[in-house]
C-alpha cells in the first residue's frame, strides 16, 4: 500500500503528465486561415467544406477561416506584418507587386522544403506554379488559382481579310493587323475608361520588345526606365496600335461595351482571360465563330496572374499549415473544388469532363507553358500602378507623347525613394 507521501508524489507526477499532455498539442494543431470573402458564394462554401474535410481526416485539428473585404484583408496583412501575430496562412495575390509586399516585409515564410517534401511540381500546373519563383530567397506561396490572358479572334473576321493561320510571331501579328486594316476592320478592340483593359496592351508590348529579362526588371524597378531603350520603344510601338489598329475611340468605352463590340463583330480581336469562354457561351454565342492564340511576344512565356495562399512567418505550426495546403492542392479535392473556384484547376492531374473546344485549348496553353509574365497591376505595388495607368492613359489619348512617357513613369518611380 501507497504511504501518503507516496501517493501525493504520483498524484503530482501525474498532474504534471496531464498538463504537459494537454498544453500544446491541441494548440499545434490549430491553424488559421485569413482569406476574402469571395463575391462568388460557391468559393466561400467550397473552402469551408474544405477546412472541415481536412479536420475530419486529421483528428484534433482545427481550421479556422477568416475573411475579410478585399481592403480589409490587406490592412490586416500590413498589421500582421509589423507585429509578432498574425495567421498560419494568408491568401493574397502572386506577384512581386501585391504577393511581393508582404515577402519583402518578411511575412511570407519560404516553403522549398515542403515543395520538396510533397513533390507539389508533380501536382500543379506549370504556369499556375511559376509566380513561387518570382521572389528571391526561395519559393513562396502555392497557387490558389490561376488565369490566362490570350488572344481571342473572330474566325469570319480573319477570313474577310485574308489570314489563313493563327499568328506565331509578333511580325506576323503585325501582318494579320495590316490584312485587317487593308480590309476596313479594326484588329482590336478595348475599353479605354477602365485602366486595366488597356493595360494589357502594354504589358504584351512590354514583353515583346523588352525580353522576359528586362521586361522583370522594369516591373521590379530595379531598372530605370529611360536608360533602357527598349521602354520608350515599347511606348511608341503601343502608339502605334492605339492609332492605327484598336477601334476607336475605344478610350470612351470600357470592357464591357468592348465586348459587346467584338460579339458584334466590330473588331476581329480582344486581348481577354480563360473565364471569356464561359462568358461567351452564356451570352448565346457560336463558340465555333472564335479561336485563341497566346499573344506571340517570342519570349515563350504565358501571359497570366494568379493568386496565391502563402505560409506566414508568424505560424507557429507551420507543418500543419503545409498539410492542409497539401490536402488542398491534393487531386481529389481539386477535381471536388472544379468550377467552384475557377473553370480550371491548378492541378494538373485534375479530369475535364464535357469540355467546350475553347476550354480544351485553354487547357493545352496551361499545361505548354511554364514560364509567365504578369499584369502591371499586378506586378506593380498600387501607387505605382496608378501612375503606369496615367502615363498608358495620356500616350493612347496622344496627349503624351512615347519619348516622354518613360521619363514620366521613372520620375514618379524615383520620388518614391
Amino acid at each position: 500500500m501507497l504511504t501518503l507521501s507516496a501517493k501525493l508524489k504520483t498524484a503530482s507526477l501525474v498532474a504534471i503528465a496531464m498538463a504537459s499532455l494537454s498544453a500544446t498539442p491541441v494548440l499545434a494543431e490549430d491553424i488559421t486561415l485569413w482569406t476574402l470573402n469571395f463575391d462568388n458564394n460557391a468559393a466561400n462554401t467550397a473552402l469551408k467544406k474544405v477546412a472541415t474535410d481536412f479536420e475530419a481526416a486529421n483528428p484534433g485539428t482545427h481550421v479556422e477561416i477568416v475573411q475579410r473585404a478585399v481592403d480589409e484583408h490587406k490592412t490586416a496583412l500590413r498589421v500582421a506584418a509589423g507585429s509578432d501575430k498574425g495567421p498560419d496562412i494568408y491568401f493574397s495575390w502572386a506577384g512581386l507587386g501585391l504577393g511581393g509586399e508582404y515577402v519583402k516585409a518578411g511575412l511570407s515564410l519560404p516553403l522549398d522544403k515542403y515543395y520538396a517534401e510533397y513533390k507539389w511540381k508533380d501536382e500543379l500546373l506549370p504556369s499556375a506554379a511559376a509566380f513561387a519563383d518570382l521572389y528571391p530567397g526561395g519559393k513562396h506561396g502555392v497557387p490558389f488559382t490561376f488565369k490566362g490572358e490570350a488572344v481571342y479572334y473572330n474566325k469570319k473576321l480573319f477570313e474577310q481579310a485574308g489570314i489563313k493561320e493563327e499568328p506565331k510571331t509578333y511580325e506576323e501579328l503585325l501582318a494579320a493587323a495590316d490584312k485587317l486594316k487593308a480590309a476596313g476592320i479594326p484588329a482590336f478592340t478595348f475599353g479605354g475608361t477602365v485602366n486595366w483593359h488597356v493595360m494589357r496592351l502594354m504589358d504584351v508590348i512590354l514583353e515583346t520588345k523588352c525580353g522576359a529579362e528586362k521586361h522583370d526588371a522594369l516591373k521590379a524597378m530595379t531598372l530605370d526606365w529611360t536608360k533602357e531603350p527598349c521602354a520608350t520603344e515599347s511606348f511608341a510601338e503601343f502608339a502605334k496600335w492605339t492609332k492605327d489598329y484598336t477601334l476607336q475611340p475605344f478610350m470612351g468605352i470600357d470592357n464591357k461595351q468592348s465586348y459587346s463590340l467584338f460579339t458584334a463583330g466590330r473588331a476581329a480581336m480582344m486581348l481577354e482571360g480563360d473565364w471569356l469562354v464561359s462568358q461567351l457561351d452564356g451570352s448565346g454565342a457560336n463558340l465555333d465563330d472564335y479561336g485563341i492564340f497566346p499573344f506571340p511576344t517570342n519570349t515563350d512565356r504565358l501571359y497570366g496572374f494568379a493568386e496565391y495562399n502563402y505560409i506566414s512567418t508568424k505560424s507557429k505550426s507551420p507543418d500543419v499549415a503545409a498539410k492542409f495546403l497539401d490536402y488542398f492542392l491534393s487531386t481529389k479535392v481539386q477535381q471536388d473544388l472544379l468550377g467552384q473556384l475557377s473553370s480550371t484547376s491548378v492541378n494538373k492531374n485534375v479530369q475535364y469532363a464535357n469540355q467546350k473546344p475553347l476550354e480544351a485549348e485553354w487547357l493545352g496553353i496551361f499545361q505548354k507553358y511554364g514560364k509567365v509574365y504578369m499584369n502591371g497591376d499586378q506586378a506593380f505595388p498600387l501607387d505605382v500602378t496608378t501612375e503606369y495607368f496615367r502615363v498608358i492613359n495620356d500616350v493612347a489619348s496622344g496627349n503624351t507623347e512615347p519619348a516622354d512617357a518613360a521619363k514620366q513613369l521613372q520620375s514618379f518611380i524615383a520620388s518614391r525613394t
